[in-house]
Formats: structure tokens, C-alpha cells, sequence
């Protein structure tokens, strides 16, 4: 583990002893939803993957360190910070540190923190990618370059819907990370369990994921992709919310809004369209894909022949 990474004393103990662990991003706390939705889902998310068999491991930068396991106190301070904390990526982290300052982290950097920490699984709601218009802005995450070089896997339900889909898959393509099809075929569209984005590699169970995993880490160090559709009885069809998010994109560019700030935009637009059902469905994907992220973690763990293969590897 990195002496950058401060783990709390339940993920410490966690690690050491061989027991699963789920790292969790804060940014989803931060800038995804408004107080006090944010703490209450951030808790139950946490708790959710205790019942699992699973330690949490919160992620977040706070007074210019990196920590690994968040007591409520400190995610009760990020989620009454909300917008005005600053979202921290990968290139964010050094200057985050050098300031001693707080952050929210990303996809991309938790799953940077996460891997210094000895932690393989990582789950959120959706990773970023290819923004619409990504061919010519070149406006693409730094979640997929970070899949690209990080022995993390990532539970998400897809990438996000306001996303160009077939071009962040295809990014991810280029970049040789895998993107595995939990339970299904298809590359799920957030909102929506289905995008008609072919997949060509699947497991149905968490053990086979975890044999996966361990043969994908064995053969090099590359992040993985799990795409977790959204439970069926959650979903906003994709023919409802397309057009919502086409409006809510279009928005955003009269607007001028770019960066960083598109998508908690996007976010915010959709929710208000849609009478807060984007937002109960996207509260209904991350606990989805915590619940999965543990099991997987757990069957990853129990599968090692020492257990602690399970601590050294995350």
C-alpha cells in the first residue's frame, strides 16, 4: 500500500485479514445529488455492502490527504459542501496534496487512490467517456485512459446516458480494457438496460467474474469495465429519456457550459424534466451495482488460494 493513502481502521483491518472491500467514489456524493439525498444514499450504499460480506471504502481527498474509508462525520462534510467542493481527477490529486486542500474524487481518481491502496473493486453509477460531439472537441474522461492503466475493476451501469455511447466504446476498444457484460449482452445505457451495443464478453455469476479477473491481472495491468444493467423494474426506457437528454445537451451548449461542469448540469436538467425519476433511477443503479461489487469482491477473495492474496492484490 502507499504511504499517500490514509485507510481508516476498518478497511486497514479489512485488508490485512484477506476480507473483501469496495471502493466507492465521492464525487456521486458531492455533485450527483443535492443534501441531504446525497449523505442518506451515500449511507445506505455503504451499508448495503456490509450486508453483502464486503467492507466500503469511501474515496476522497481531505485536507490533502488521500483517504481510503470515510467515517460519517467526513462524508456528512462533503455532502453539505456539495458543488462548491472541487471535483478532483487524476491530474487534481498532486495539487490537492501540495494544498492540503479538500476533494471530491472521480471515477478516474478513485480508482488511482483505490489501486495504491491495495483495493481491486470499485463501484459507482456510470463512468465518463465520449461527450456528444467528442469527434471534433476531442471532450473525453479521463476515467477511460485511467481503465487503461489501472488494475481496477469498475461495476457501473454503462457509461453515463448523456454520453456518445458507440464512441466511448470504442475509445475503450482502442484502448484494450475490457468491458464485461454482468448478466447480459449488451452494453447497458445508464437510465436504460439496454443500448443495442453489442458486447462480446459476459459472465453471469460473481464467481465467474472473479475467475476472470484474476486471469486478466495474471496477463497484464489494465483496468476492467463491468457493465451492470439497471434493475428492470428501475429503468427509464430509452425512448423516454433520449429525447430528454438530447434537449438537456442542447441546453448545456446555449448555455456555453463545458468542462467539468456539463455534466452535474445534465444531471440537474434531466432530474427536473423527468420529476426527480432520473435521479431514483440512478439512486437505484449505484446500490445495484454496490451489491454486485461486493459479491464479485467476495467471490474474487474466496477464490484466492491464500487468503492473503486477497489483501496484497485488493
Amino acid at each position: 500500500m502507499s504511504k499517500l493513502v490514509e485507510l481508516s481502521s476498518e478497511v486497514a483491518a479489512a485488508l490485512a485479514g484477506g476480507s473483501p472491500v469496495v471502493a466507492l467514489e465521492s464525487t456521486i456524493i458531492a455533485h450527483g445529488m443535492s443534501y441531504p439525498a446525497n449523505v442518506a444514499t451515500a449511507l445506505e450504499v455503504e451499508a448495503l455492502i456490509r450486508e453483502e460480506g464486503a467492507i466500503p471504502a469511501t474515496i476522497a481527498v481531505i485536507g490533502g490527504k488521500l483517504h481510503a474509508g470515510l467515517s460519517a462525520e467526513q462524508i456528512e462534510h462533503i455532502g453539505r459542501t456539495g458543488a462548491e467542493m472541487p471535483k478532483l481527477s487524476t491530474r487534481d490529486l498532486a495539487y490537492a496534496v501540495a494544498t492540503g486542500s479538500d476533494g471530491a474524487t472521480t471515477v478516474a481518481s478513485t480508482m488511482q487512490i483505490a489501486a495504491r491502496a491495495g483495493i481491486r473493486i470499485f463501484a459507482t453509477g456510470g463512468i465518463g467517456g465520449v461527450h456528444r460531439g467528442g469527434g471534433t472537441t476531442f471532450d473525453i474522461s479521463a476515467d477511460l485512459t485511467e481503465l487503461s492503466r489501472t488494475p481496477v475493476a469498475v461495476v457501473s451501469a454503462g457509461a453515463k446516458a448523456i454520453l456518445d455511447l458507440p464512441l466511448t466504446l470504442e475509445w475503450l476498444e482502442t484502448l484494450s480494457v475490457p468491458v464485461v457484460g454482468y448478466g447480459t449482452g449488451e452494453f447497458p445505457a445508464f437510465y436504460s438496460r439496454s443500448s443495442g451495443l453489442p458486447l462480446h464478453m459476459r459472465c453471469d455469476t460473481p464467481s465467474e467474474m472473479a475467475a476472470f479477473l484474476a486471469a486478466q491481472w495474471e496477463l497484464g495491468s489494465i483496468g476492467v469495465l463491468i457493465a451492470n444493467p439497471i434493475p428492470a423494474d428501475q429503468e427509464i426506457l430509452a425512448s423516454e429519456i433520449t429525447p430528454v437528454i438530447a434537449e438537456a445537451v442542447s441546453e448545456a451548449q446555449r448555455r456555453k457550459i463545458s468542462g467539468k461542469a456539463v455534466t452535474p448540469f445534465l444531471l440537474a436538467q434531466l432530474a427536473q424534466v423527468t420529476a426527480g425519476r432520473s435521479l431514483k433511477a440512478n439512486i437505484a443503479l449505484v446500490k445495484n451495482n454496490a451489491r454486485v461489487a461486493a459479491r464479485i469482491a467476495a467471490a474474487y477473495c474466496a477464490s484466492a488460494s491464500d487468503p492473503k492474496v486477497c489483501a496484497l492484490l485488493g
